[in-house]
C-alpha cells in the first residue's frame, strides 16, 4: 500500500548551540534515514518544499503497523506533526468507476 506522508512544523533553534545539536542528533540523522528509504525503494518520491519546515514523501509499506515502525525509526518522529493519508491506485479506482458506470447503465 502507498501512503502520502507529511511532516511538518520540526524543531525550531533557540541559540546557535541548540541548532547544532538538533541538526547533528535529530534532522541529519533522519534526512539520512530517509535517504536510505529511497534507495531501497520504500520511498518513492518526495522532498522538501522550498523555505519550509516541511517535508512530504510516498511510502511503499505492508500495513499501517509497517509504516507506525517506519516513521518511529526516524529520529525526527517525536519532534514533528505528521499528516499520513492512504493512497488508493489509479487502477483501483479506475475499476470502482467502471463498475458504477455499468451499475447506472442497467437502470
Amino acid at each position: 500500500m502507498k501512503y502520502l506522508v507529511t511532516g511538518k512544523e520540526g524543531p525550531g533553534f533557540a541559540s546557535e548551540e541548540e541548532a547544532i545539536n538538533i541538526l547533528e542528533n535529530i534532522i541529519i540523522p533522519s534526512f539520512d534515514k530517509i535517504i536510505e528509504f529511497e534507495e531501497s525503494k520504500t520511498i518513492l518520491a518526495g522532498g522538501l518544499p522550498v523555505g519550509e519546515r516541511t517535508f512530504v514523501f510516498i511510502i511503499e509499506a505492508s500495513s499501517n503497523e509497517e509504516l507506525d515502525l517506519i516513521l518511529r525509526d526516524l529520529p525526527m518522529w517525536g519532534s514533528m506533526q505528521w499528516e499520513v493519508k492512504p493512497l488508493q491506485s489509479f487502477s483501483g479506482r479506475t475499476d470502482k468507476e467502471r463498475a458504477f458506470v455499468k451499475e447506472i447503465k442497467k437502470m
